[in-house]
C-alpha cells in the first residue's frame, strides 16, 4: 500500500507540470508552446475556417438558385 500511495503522489505531481494535454503551455522549464498556438498555425486555421465559410455560402447560394429549400 505505501508503494501505491507513493505512485499516486508522483502521478499527481507529474500532472501539475503537464497541462499540455489541455492545449496549454506548461510553466517554467517544462513543456513548449503547443503547435496550435503558434502564429503560423493560427493563421492556417483561420484560412481554413474562412475557406469553409466561403464553401458553405456558395453551397447555400447554389441551393437557393435552384429554388429548393433544404430539408
Amino acid at each position: 500500500m505505501p508503494l501505491m500511495g507513493l505512485i499516486a503522489l508522483v502521478l499527481i505531481a507529474f500532472s501539475l507540470v503537464w497541462p499540455q494535454g489541455q492545449g496549454d503551455r506548461s510553466w517554467g522549464p517544462f513543456g513548449h508552446t503547443p503547435v496550435q498556438q503558434t502564429p503560423e498555425m493560427k493563421a492556417k486555421i483561420q484560412r481554413e475556417k474562412d475557406a469553409a465559410a466561403r464553401r458553405e455560402a456558395a453551397a447555400r447560394k447554389a441551393i437557393e438558385a435552384t429554388g429548393h429549400a433544404p430539408q
